[in-house]
């Protein structure tokens, strides 16, 4: 496979920060850095997270990122019952669309990954028009130890291991994330890496 065909998803979770390096802001200036570097993304957006933050939710669909659900609770979906899975994915797409403008469906992320071969949860999922996306490329960019330059390395080494069509997972609150989406781009670009949106992903089912 040419070099010129080498499409990468740079997706990220947009949720509360469960760990200290958060710097304000952060969301934002990724934003920023996407916008410069004229890179379209995937956001999976939590519903909590929409409801605190919903001018830069509304700036994600506005910037022409792919919007996607990321449950509305955080929640390890398998732990859920039947009618807290439903009642989980419901309100979050109503917070989501009511704050972006946009209908998720049918991108949806696990949090955690929790639920991605469970065929309850995406059983689930099916009924309310939604599939997972899982990943393909994982950084631990939650980790506080992860500096930016790391993340980048990393990311540009797993993209090259894995090939056409890898998605990658980052988040938008880490400090080091914030540090690392510049440099990161401009070293998959030097790849030949085409950046695309995970709805342009043949390998999705």
């Amino acid at each position: 496979m040419s070099e010129s065909f080498l499409r990468v998803a740079l997706t990220f979770d947009a949720e509360h920060p469960d760990r200290p390096w958060c710097p304000p802001g952060n969301a934002e200036h990724l934003l920023d850095v996407l916008a410069e570097q004229d890179t379209r993304a995937t956001f999976f957006i939590q519903g909590r997270w929409a409801e605190s933050q919903p001018i830069t939710a509304k700036r994600i669909a506005d910037d022409g990122h792919l919007i996607g659900h990321h449950s509305h609770y955080h929640a390890r979906m398998p732990l859920l019952n039947d009618e807290g899975l439903r009642d989980d994915i419901v309100e979050a797409q109503a917070v989501i669309e009511g704050t972006t403008g946009v209908d998720p469906r049918p991108w949806f992320r696990c949090p955690f990954g929790a639920g991605n071969d469970d065929a309850r949860v995406l059983g689930a999922l099916a009924g309310l028009g939604y599939r997972n996306v899982h990943w393909d490329v994982e950084l631990e960019d939650w980790e506080p130890t992860r500096t930016g330059e790391a993340i980048a390395r990393d990311a540009i080494r797993g993209v090259e291991a894995h090939g056409d069509g890898a998605v990658v997972l980052l988040h938008t609150w880490p400090g080091g994330t914030g540090e690392a989406v510049d440099p990161m781009i401009q070293g998959l670009r030097a790849l030949g890496v085409t950046f695309v949106s995970v709805d342009d992903l043949e390998v999705l089912p």
